[in-house]
Formats: structure tokens, sequence, C-alpha cells
């Protein structure tokens, strides 16, 4: 596990942060739309390009339609091992690989230069500030103290405010959140 610099320009300001890699425990989980690759030590047919369907599943050869979203990628390798193990191969060594990353997406409305849709990085975690950045920031009209995501957390709807000034002007990086796929980042109008 190390540590690498970050650079974010918001604002005009030029944050520097140092960020530490995600330590092992904080694996990928397998989503819908992901693309896997799955490969068998030494058994080429049973080399598997699959699409993670909506309903999480996958087709794998002898196995059938296998369920896999919401699991990470190890123990993705560790079910599909013992299902060969079971009745069709001795001490099978399965190795899963995400050839591609499902879109995350984010909404950026109201007072910002671009409003639109734009994709979260699979990477890393994006904050709100950061998708203002990529809406093109604020527009003059903006209040951007009024800024609020809207977030559907177990079917219920749930708004979080932000206070920019806080994040830009007193530093509190915390108060500057990342997003999760779907939030909606809503930037109200001035009165004045």
């Amino acid at each position: 596990m190390g540590v690498r610099t970050k650079l974010i320009l918001c604002m005009g300001i030029l944050w520097i942060s140092l960020v530490q890699d995600s330590p092992g425990n904080d694996e990928y989980v397998i989503q819908p739309e992901d693309i896997l690759e799955i490969k068998v030590f030494e058994e080429p047919d049973m080399t598997t390009r699959a699409r993670v369907t909506a309903r999480g599943e996958i087709s794998f050869p002898l196995l059938g339609k296998i369920k896999v979203s919401g699991m990470p990628v190890s123990r993705l390798e560790e079910k599909l091992t013992l299902l060969l193990e079971k009745d069709y191969l001795v001490n099978p060594h399965v190795n899963v690989f995400i050839e591609r990353y499902h879109t995350k997406k984010v909404f950026v409305m109201g007072a910002v230069k671009s409003p639109g849709t734009y994709n979260l990085s699979n990477e890393k975690e994006t904050t709100v500030l950061e998708a203002i950045t990529m809406a093109g920031g604020f527009m003059e009209k903006a209040a951007p103290n009024g800024t609020k995501v809207i977030r559907v957390k177990d079917g219920q709807g749930i708004t979080i405010k932000i206070k920019v000034a806080d994040i830009t002007k007193k530093g509190r990086k915390d108060k500057d959140i990342p997003l999760k796929a779907n939030d909606i980042v809503y930037v109200p109008e001035s009165f004045f």
C-alpha cells in the first residue's frame, strides 16, 4: 500500500492532497453491465468472456447461469473453482478479470455552466466539487452554499446539503463528499 499525490483544480484553487492506495480489503464488487474474462488454467475451451446481465448473472460453460453481481472478484474465483471441482475438474485454477467496468453516472443540474450527465470514474471516487468542475463550474448567478446532493438510499430519497464555502474557504475537504452512481447534484440560483 503506497501514497500518491493528487492535484485538483476547483474554482481557481489548486488542492494538493496525498491519497493512500486502497488496501486489499476494498476489492471491486462485480456489477451488472461489467464484462468479465474468466480463464481456467490449462482448460482453453473454458475461457469465457461474459457480460453481467441486469439480473446480475453470467453464463459459464458446464455450469450454466451463475449469480455474480455484488460479489468481489476473489469470491467469484472461489465459487467457480468449487463448482468446477465438484463435478468436472480436478484441482481447477480459475482467474477472473474485469475487462470493462459498468458505467456509473451522476447528474449535475441547476446553475452550472454545462448541466448534464457525467460518468464517474471506476478507479477513484468523484466528489461533489469534482462533478461541478466536470460540468464547467458554477455560473455567476449560482448560490454555491445551497448545493444539494439528492440520493436514493434503501428506496428512500435523501438530500445532503453541501456548504461549498466550508470546503473552498475553510479547507474542510471532508465536507466534499464522494458521489455514488445516480446521485443528482443540484446547484440553485442566487436570489440576490
